[in-house]
């Protein structure tokens, strides 16, 4: 194994249940011919792709290309990174989701900048430290970057594993997660082992999809097991995902005579952290007090783990004053004017709110 720490990939031959250097070599000559034209591929700076990797986490690459292009604009070193005001941040990510990924990027640049003098480490090691950064991160940036014989793993990687081993338990954890990193590892230990990883990310993305594997495209088909069962779909298990969580709540739209609104900032921990928006409260919570009108039936906006339906309130006020009582998540509260709503960072949430704003006059 090349220096950078991680995962160890000294497994033995006997152990493996295919041939890795077979596999391997017709892994990099299929990824070599047949991969997408994205921005980040063959980039030789480090931080470029630490930065593509993070937003290719639960968000497809035609979704991430422009955001990146624009990221990279707008944050070209890990030093403007780390020197730049949060609200920039979140605004160039604004779209995305999950964007805890935004925050902890702008942290893990600051520690670069303080404990590794604004280069980003090349060790596995000192790269899984890093905020925002796990063992798929890692390894990703390290083999790619680094060109350390380290294993990348996400869930398209797992997929491609499991079907390769006709995996009948779940790849995600225990004995099948095991199987999956002792060939993604041995398949690792090689030369160019950031092409052979981006190779079986490639190759779950493009033609061994969930539900219709496109087979008879796929170069890993003779070492596949479950092909050789005959219905590799069925390969490995799906988990059962849980449904959402049903959440209730009222937004508040209020203005002051000079018809601007009352917005509030998330606190930067939790769901939609550092992002502004019209103050969320439970349905029967009170905000301002004044009578309320409705603006329009709920909106329904889903998040992974929360199915939330939101009924817009209207109100206004005679004098532009905080709201009656702390309300959580905000530590901020600001009244401003449709133009400067328009330049904070806010969630797709709150676009919907907007226009619903919006068509009132």
């Amino acid at each position: 194994m090349s220096d950078g720490g991680g995962p160890s990939t000294a497994v033995g031959r006997a152990a493996l249940p295919l041939d890795a250097p077979a596999l391997r070599a017709a892994l990099r000559g299929w990824y070599a011919v047949h991969r997408r034209a994205l921005p980040w591929r063959d980039a030789a700076d480090p931080y470029a792709i630490w930065v593509s990797e993070v937003m290719l986490q639960q968000t497809r690459a035609a979704t991430v290309e422009p955001y990146f292009r624009r990221w990279m604009a707008s944050f070209p070193t890990v030093a403007a990174l780390a020197a730049s005001h949060e609200d920039d941040v979140l605004s160039a990510w604004q779209g995305l989701g999950y964007y805890s990924r935004a925050r902890n990027l702008q942290r893990a640049a600051r520690t670069i900048v303080a404990d590794h003098g604004g280069v980003l480490p090349r060790a596995y090691d000192d790269l899984a430290a890093l905020p925002g950064i796990g063992p798929y991160t890692a390894g990703a940036i390290a083999s790619i970057a680094f060109g350390a014989r380290v294993p990348a793993i996400d869930g398209n990687v797992r997929r491609v594993v499991g079907r390769l081993l006709a995996a009948r338990t779940d790849v995600a954890r225990g004995a099948g997660a095991r199987a999956v990193e002792v060939v993604a590892a041995a398949l690792a230990d090689g030369d160019a082992p950031g092409d052979v990883n981006q190779a079986l990310m490639e190759l779950g993305a493009t033609v061994c999809a969930p539900r219709r594997p496109a087979c008879p495209r796929c170069p890993a088909a003779p070492w596949c097991a479950a092909r050789a069962v005959g219905d590799p779909a069925d390969f490995p298990p799906r988990r059962p995902r849980a449904r959402p969580r049903a959440v209730a709540a009222v937004a508040w739209l209020v203005t002051d005579p000079d018809g601007r609104m009352l917005v509030a900032r998330r606190a930067s921990d939790g769901l939609l952290g550092g992002l502004w928006e019209f103050p969320l409260t439970p349905p029967d919570a009170t905000l301002v007090d004044v009578d309320t009108l409705p603006a329009g039936p709920a909106l329904s906006h889903a998040f992974t783990h929360i199915a939330l339906t939101v009924t817009p309130v209207r109100a206004q006020v005679a004098v532009a004053v905080g709201p009656m009582r702390t309300v959580e998540p905000y530590v901020e509260w600001r009244w401003l004017n449709r133009k400067m709503i328009d330049g904070l960072p806010v969630s797709t949430l709150m676009r919907k709110l907007l226009g619903r704003f919006d068509a009132f006059g």
